[in-house]
């Protein structure tokens, strides 16, 4: 059974869509179609106005903030406790990072620490909801709203989950989606932002496509007119843009991917819950809590690792030996964002010297966070066959029992 081959993912649509995109001779998003679809899709399956499509999770993160007006040296918060990914589109948006530490049950945002964080230059506050839980929305809503700053959810691990009845996604002003190859949706890389709010969509999609003022909160192609974009006369752009487009073959993938998301999601929620079923009477594993009302898409199993304290074995020896018995590894943690060579070295700061050179980020700005993180085990998720799944699991059980 070790060696039986995960099933792909791919599950759908995705080859008749791409030869469909191959014979319409379109391939790019600036005249063709299959972004307009998939967008339309994505918004309507959140029940929201706006999707727009990007060529990653992190042009969507950019784009975000461009598109809330954040500008040259205001603060922009994020958790002490997810990838750098955030911490670099804050600094492309010559913003400056604040880190707020985290929960140590949910590893999410902790909203009192936040709440310490709020300056009267903070202009964007970037959640997580890390690993598919989504972060406490109602009192990190209150905070924002009381201040007047846009929140952007950044839910690239967390697709379809719920808090409190309601999406993750449709909180804030704004949310962020990857389709990176390991997420629950997946076109190999790809992204997009949802948003009920028009001028943020119109203003994120002039962002990733050059700044033509003709692009439009729902509408993404710019060849429309062919007497009017052809003329020497025409004047195309109006906003400083990146080129953050999705090509039309990676849009049609995705579709098919959407149509698909429920069983690609219950799936990585019934893994988990076989692993966690093995972690019950296991005292030094400790499953990510999810709180009553919270509902947690799985992109990961992440888990709290006590080995090294409670059974004297390092989190490095469990894994291998985990690994030796037939499983397929345990992702670690990344590290702190601001523990990172290129923040904590300050490689970044010649991007713009006047705001970033008196910046200085120490050990213990967050303590929790640089707790917690290098304990994090992250068990996969994303078996497409129970039986494999039950099989790791299994494989996890005979770790436990070896070093008991």
């Amino acid at each position: 059974m070790s060696s039986k081959k995960n099933p792909t993912k791919y599950r759908g649509k995705e080859l008749e869509y791409i030869e469909a995109v191959l014979n319409s001779e379109n391939w790019s998003s600036v005249a063709g179609s299959w972004n307009q679809v998939m967008e339309q899709y994505l918004a309507d399956k959140f029940g929201v106005k706006h999707a727009v499509a990007f060529n990653s999770g992190t042009s969507t993160l950019h784009a975000a903030l461009e598109a809330c007006g954040v500008k040259e040296g205001d603060e922009v918060i994020s958790p002490a406790l997810t990838v750098i990914m955030d911490t670099t589109a804050t600094i492309h948006a010559n913003a400056i990072p604040v880190y707020v530490d985290i929960d140590p049950r949910t590893f999410t945002i902790d909203p009192n620490d936040l709440q310490k964080k709020i300056t009267d230059r903070t202009k964007a506050i970037i959640v997580v909801s890390l690993y598919g839980l989504p972060c406490d929305m109602d009192p990190i809503m209150k905070i924002a709203n009381d201040n007047s700053i846009p929140v952007i959810e950044d839910n690239a691990q967390c697709f379809m989950s719920r808090y409190k009845g309601k999406l993750t996604g449709t909180f804030g002003d704004v949310a962020s989606y990857s389709f990176e190859n390991t997420k629950h949706i997946s076109c190999g890389e790809g992204g997009a932002i949802i948003t009920n709010n028009s001028e943020i969509a119109t203003m994120a999609r002039k962002v990733g496509g050059h700044g033509f003022k003709n692009l439009q909160a729902s509408e993404g192609r710019v060849r429309l007119r062919q007497d009017t974009f052809q003329n020497p006369n025409y004047k195309r752009h109006d906003v400083l843009g990146w080129n953050y487009r999705l090509s039309e073959l990676s849009a049609a993938v995705a579709l098919a991917q959407l149509e698909k998301s429920d069983e690609l999601i219950n799936m990585r929620i019934e893994t988990a819950q076989k692993f966690i079923k093995v972690m019950e009477t296991c005292e030094y594993l400790v499953p990510q809590y999810t709180p009553e009302g919270y509902e947690n898409s799985y992109y990961t199993l992440a888990v709290v690792y006590n080995g090294d304290e409670m059974i004297n074995v390092s989190w490095e020896n469990f894994r291998k030996k985990y690994v030796e018995l037939g499983g397929d590894g345990i992702y670690g943690a990344w590290a702190v964002p601001y523990l990172e060579p290129v923040i904590a070295e300050k490689q970044f700061a010649y991007r713009n010297p006047k705001i970033y050179n008196e910046l200085n980020y120490k050990v213990g700005l967050c303590p929790v966070a640089e707790t917690i993180q290098p304990k994090i085990m992250q068990f996969k998720t994303n078996y497409r066959d129970p039986k494999l799944a039950a099989y790791k699991a299994e494989v996890l059980r005979k770790t436990i029992e070896y070093f008991n």
